[in-house]
């Protein structure tokens, strides 16, 4: 009889139940019976699960038969390798569960997990199977789910059924599963919800936990299985079993007989119980190899090497003199203990290193980068695949005039560190050479210096349909290797150079607006320019009184607020877009005045230019007679003055006008006469010689544009030191623009 004793306990924690698995890949792994090689696994094959058992630690699998006869006694019609046995093989997360499969390293060669019959695994219609002999053969022995524990060095095995529904017994079995006895352990039902088996295999103890109903506490049942036994196992209780595969008896290269109690022997091992093992070696044979790193098995069990391995390779850390391990393709499987028979055969030789060319010698960089900073370190690493590395010299030039050798391999491995001390591009070479041999290997490495501005160069008027030269210049200046990007207008692409400037054609008239985006590495700047584009205008530089230049900060701000100012100063009922006023950079200051036509009067283009030519007029008389002025600040008055005489004509895209060319005959004449009186007759009068001197002394400074030309004279004001001097220049003023009035004072520029 069993002893039991209930517990009317409450309990605090809900202990939950959950099935959990060890996968890899598609294949799930339940490690058994506690003897080294033998493994379960469930594998996918064309979409069907499929159970499989191997006895060399994966090296060989194949399907588990079924049973010959069910429960009944009635055959079982299986037939392998359409049909066999196959097993869950979760394991428990729940220690109060024995999980869909389980075994004891105390009871070598048993087996008890949840499983069906046919051609691949189900979740219905699952029953318990056992094996005693290490999985070789098995045994059905229910047909519902159960959990299963063993007790006392695996001579019995106690079954509570696995069910949501109360139960009042289990069941026991001294013969392996053989046969069951029914068992009471209490008189109410229980919803089970877990066993536990005292630590120890010697204990006789065992603990049911459930409720008798959902909303009661839970109760604990103790149950002292020590009567089941009725006495102490003695020698005739015990049977030697030779642990085998399939027949084989050599198992991990082993031949191994275990010692256990005999089926059916209801008897007490006790704790003085020693599981005696005895084992021998076995003769190595090809099972007990497998396929060594870098090969693979194939159709005629030949281990070669696969797609992605070169057997060379093992060698190329190798020097001459030296010695290596060269492998056969084989490997003895971890823990196998055989010897003798094959494995001289199989095992890995050594041999002598060979001495190899260099091959395959690469240079990169540790980051994987091919830009650097000027100033910083770049780090080379260099890789060989083959050659005699202990005598391969490596020499390294970084392309800025410095190189570096190394006698051997070793010392680069950890990279080559320099740093540039100036941008570009460099070619860093790699020469690898020793007796056999040599190599090279070439990277390009882009060296640059932060831009940290970009101004944009263009003319502030350009013609319609023109080249026009628009420069971006790039502070430092030597920043190495820049990438330029080009927008015009509303373009959606760019255009992309490697050069700073670019020419460019404005076919729309109007305002145009110009960006530029320098890249540098991983900096990107821009500047963003406007042109106005016109069919044809004219222009005139400006000068202005001393006193501006002890004002003048030099910022394009100040300059944009001046040149708005000029042109207020300057419009007199004249539209405000036909007048524009461009404030150069430096001293001393200068600006060029801009007299555009009126907007949409290309179609009437010989009335415009009338039109243009009487504004110029009556700028220009404006400016010769000191009338245009401005109030920079309180006391501070800015006179402007005309700077340059121009000899261009008015030219168009059509055919040349004749009014045109007799005017610029006339200028000439005229210039070439007032050169003359001036070298006559300069000694005779004094504001003459007072020009010539002050346009000899002038630094003259000027920002070119599309509407300035080189050859043209240019009349400078150098500072005045008293009031005689001014007034003596506004007559040189005076007198200059009668000349200039005769001569046809403005250009044109088409």
């Amino acid at each position: 009889m069993l002893s039991f004793q209930a517990h009317h306990l409450p309990v605090c924690s809900h202990l939950g139940k959950s099935v959990s698995g060890l996968f890899d890949g598609d294949l799930l792994y339940e490690y058994t019976s506690g003897i080294k090689g033998i493994f379960l696994a469930n594998k996918k094959i064309d979409d069907q699960v499929k159970t499989f058992i191997t006895y060399n630690k994966g090296r060989d699998w194949r399907l588990l038969k079924a049973p010959d006869t069910n429960l009944r006694g009635d055959p079982v019609v299986c037939q392998l390798p359409f049909c066999s046995l196959h097993l869950h093989l979760q394991l428990s997360e729940n220690p109060y569960t024995s999980g869909s499969i389980s075994s004891k390293e105390t009871a070598p060669g048993l087996m008890v997990a949840a499983g069906n019959i046919g051609s691949e695994l189900s979740y219905t219609d699952v029953g318990m199977f056992i094996s005693s002999d290490g999985g070789n053969s098995w045994r059905q022995i229910f047909e519902e789910e159960y959990n299963v524990w063993f007790l006392d060095w695996g001579g019995a095995l106690v079954a509570l059924k696995h069910t949501s529904m109360p139960i009042r017994h289990l069941w026991v079995s001294f013969d392996e599963g053989r046969s069951w006895s029914k068992y009471s352990f209490t008189s109410t039902p229980l919803f089970v919800d877990g066993s536990l088996v005292d630590p120890g295999i010697e204990t006789q103890i065992m603990t049911i936990f459930g409720h008798f109903s959902l909303r009661s506490e839970w109760q604990l049942v103790k149950v002292d299985y020590k009567p089941i036994f009725s006495r102490k196992c003695n020698k005739d209780d015990y049977q030697t079993w030779h642990l085998h595969n399939q027949g084989e008896p050599c198992v991990m290269g082993e031949r191994k007989i275990y010692k256990k109690r005999k089926p059916g022997s209801q008897c007490s091992l006790g704790r003085d119980y020693s599981q005696t093992v005895v084992s021998e070696p076995c003769i190595c044979g090809q099972g007990d190899f497998e396929c060594d790193y870098g090969y693979e098995r194939h159709n005629n069990n030949q281990c070669i090497p696969a797609f992605w391995f070169s057997p060379s390779s093992l060698s190329k850390d190798c020097s001459i003199g030296q010695s290596y391990l060269n492998s056969t393709g084989y490997r003895r499987i971890v823990s196998n203990n055989c010897t003798d028979g094959l494995r001289e055969k199989y095992k890995a030789k050594m041999e002598k290193c060979p001495g190899k060319a260099p091959r395959g010698l690469h240079i990169l960089t540790s980051d994987g980068k091919l830009v650097t900073e000027q100033g910083h370190n770049a780090t080379f690493i260099i890789l060989m695949e083959e050659g005699d590395l202990q005598r391969t010299n490596i020499q390294l030039d970084f392309g800025d005039g410095i190189a570096v050798s190394y006698a051997n391999f070793s010392p680069v491995e950890d990279g080559i560190r320099h740093v540039y001390k100036s941008a570009g591009i460099f070619q860093v070479t790699a020469y690898a050479e020793n007796s056999l041999g040599s190599d090279t290997a070439v990277l390009f490495l882009h060296v640059i210096c932060p831009v940290e501005h970009v101004h944009l160069s263009v003319p502030f008027v350009a013609i319609r349909n023109k080249d026009v030269n628009i420069t971006a210049v790039v502070w430092p200046s030597q920043a190495g290797t820049l990438t330029y990007f080009w927008w015009f207008g509303n373009s959606t692409k760019p255009l992309i150079t490697l050069e700073s400037s670019i020419s460019y054609i404005f076919s729309e008239e109007g305002m145009n607006t110009v960006t530029v985006q320098v890249a540098a590495g991983n900096t990107l700047i821009q500047d963003t320019k406007e042109i106005a584009v016109h069919e044809y205008f004219q222009s005139q530089l400006l000068s202005f009184s001393p006193n501006l230049d002890y004002h003048n900060p030099d910022i394009p701000e100040w300059r944009q607020d001046i040149g708005k100012v000029i042109r207020r100063a300057l419009v007199t009922g004249i539209p405000d877009e036909q007048i524009l006023v461009a404030v150069f950079p430096g001293l001393p200051t200068s600006a060029e005045l801009f007299v555009l036509p009126r907007k949409n009067t290309t179609e009437r283009r010989k009335s415009s230019e009338a039109d243009l030519e009487q504004v110029v007029e009556i700028l220009f008389n404006a400016l010769n007679q000191n009338l245009v002025q401005f109030e920079l600040k309180p006391g501070v008055e800015v006179i402007v003055y005309v700077t340059q005489l121009t000899l261009a004509p008015l030219v168009d895209s059509s055919t040349g006008h004749s009014s045109s060319a007799m005017l610029m005959l006339l200028s000439v004449v005229f210039v070439g006469l007032a050169v003359f009186l001036i070298y006559k007759f300069k000694r005779k009068i004094p504001w003459i010689n007072i020009y010539a001197q002050v346009q000899h002394d002038k630094e003259q400074e000027m920002i070119g544009s599309v509407s300035q030309s080189e050859n043209a004279p240019k009349i400078t004001l150098s500072e005045f030191t008293d009031p005689e001097e001014l007034m003596d220049k506004e007559l040189d003023t005076r007198v200059m623009g009668e000349t200039q009035l005769l001569a046809g004072a403005f250009f044109t520029v088409y």
